[in-house]
């Protein structure tokens, strides 16, 4: 209901001077002065986006090309999503130095590992915060204090951990943070940057100057104005949500590890986001358990959403120090607000039929 406005009535474009426009500049900077208030920071740290990968593109060749005089080098974990590593990637063909840090076989990044990397041409450490595949929370306090002592930028990719954990940028030492709207269940299309005051950042968007000459584009004031009630809803029942979640998830990976032989969680066991699962199954395919998880009404998938039509191997589960056909035999669930205990239970009788199924075709099970 309050996004529907804008789109069948009030067109107004937020930076025209007519009442029109000006309606639409006040429901831009409410929305703005929302996701503010929800991490801590000020209403003018908020830059809008249209996506996760666009603040995230945002946050590293921003910082690259506004920083190049101070340095060159760049760091961020072996698991972070695609759209870090590949501007990673395209940075290093600029002339920017990049190290990804390792992480442990349960996919925590080691703190001092990253303190041990920093150099004195380091403008930048990036880690992602939950990760979207095998769900681990990283130690993003201390990272952040390790940057902040170091006089390095800190920035986050905190799409699949916003709304689901408490978070507050100064508390956390964080001078960028990335979120996405359709995460939490608000509309495709939105996103936004926080950008800590001060951070010199060069657009990679030109045009009209909008957001503070960050990122030019007339801006999705529907889809942003849903965001921010999105962003309410999810801070108001963030307990309650990780409390029913954190239950549900413990009792897929507990029972499923007990009813199935040669199955294994992928991940941290306690330091994860309260809504994803990630097992995997020795001697079947995840693609196989798939199809016939979906011909059972069940959806799930091979790794993040972004990547699940690729072929070779996941990078995060390589990270973890994971043979490719242990990787192959992974599978992804995911929880959310509307999942209900029937739908676990019913996952929880399935998901071994399959396997065991899957297992007596398969010329690699013993």
């Amino acid at each position: 209901m309050a996004m529907r406005p804008y789109f069948n009535r009030d067109f107004g474009n937020p930076s025209s001077l007519h009442s029109f426009g000006q309606k639409a500049k006040s429901a831009l900077e409410g929305s703005r002065n929302v996701i503010a208030g929800l991490i801590g920071a000020k209403s003018e740290e908020i830059i809008f986006t249209s996506s996760a990968t666009e603040s995230n593109n945002l946050a590293l060749k921003g910082v690259a090309f506004a920083n190049r005089d101070k340095g060159n080098h760049i760091i961020i974990s072996a698991i972070e999503h695609d759209c870090v590593l590949n501007t990673a990637l395209w940075l290093s063909k600029q002339g920017f130095e990049i190290t990804q840090i390792p992480v442990g076989k349960d996919g925590l990044v080691d703190p001092e590992r990253i303190e041990k990397s920093i150099k004195k041409d380091t403008i930048l450490v990036s880690v992602i915060w939950g990760n979207n595949e095998i769900g681990t929370l990283q130690p993003i306090v201390e990272i952040g204090r390790i940057c902040r002592k170091k006089n390095v930028l800190f920035h986050t990719d905190a799409a699949q951990a916003f709304g689901k954990i408490p978070i507050d940028v100064v508390r956390d030492n964080v001078d960028l943070l990335t979120a996405s709207s359709h995460k939490i269940y608000g509309p495709k299309g939105a996103a936004f940057l926080f950008v800590k005051r001060g951070i010199l950042l060069t657009p990679i968007l030109h045009g009209g100057g909008q957001e503070r000459n960050l990122r030019s584009s007339t801006e999705n004031i529907g889809s942003i104005v849903g965001f921010a009630i999105a962003a309410e809803i999810a801070d108001e029942r963030m307990n309650s949500e990780n409390k029913k979640l954190l239950m549900m998830r413990d009792k897929i990976i507990n029972k499923i590890l007990r009813k199935v032989p040669d199955s294994y969680l992928n991940g941290h066991p306690t330091k994860r986001i309260s809504n994803i699962a990630n097992l995997r199954f020795a001697f079947v395919e995840g693609e196989s358990m798939i199809m016939e998880l979906s011909a059972a009404g069940i959806a799930v998938s091979t790794g993040s959403a972004c990547s699940s039509p690729k072929l070779e191997p996941s990078h995060v589960l390589l990270a973890l120090g994971l043979r490719p056909e242990e990787i192959h035999g992974s599978v992804r669930i995911s929880l959310g607000r509307w999942t209900t205990d029937k739908e676990i239970d019913y996952l929880i009788e399935v998901l071994p039929r399959v396997v065991e199924k899957l297992r007596k075709i398969s010329p690699f099970a013993r």
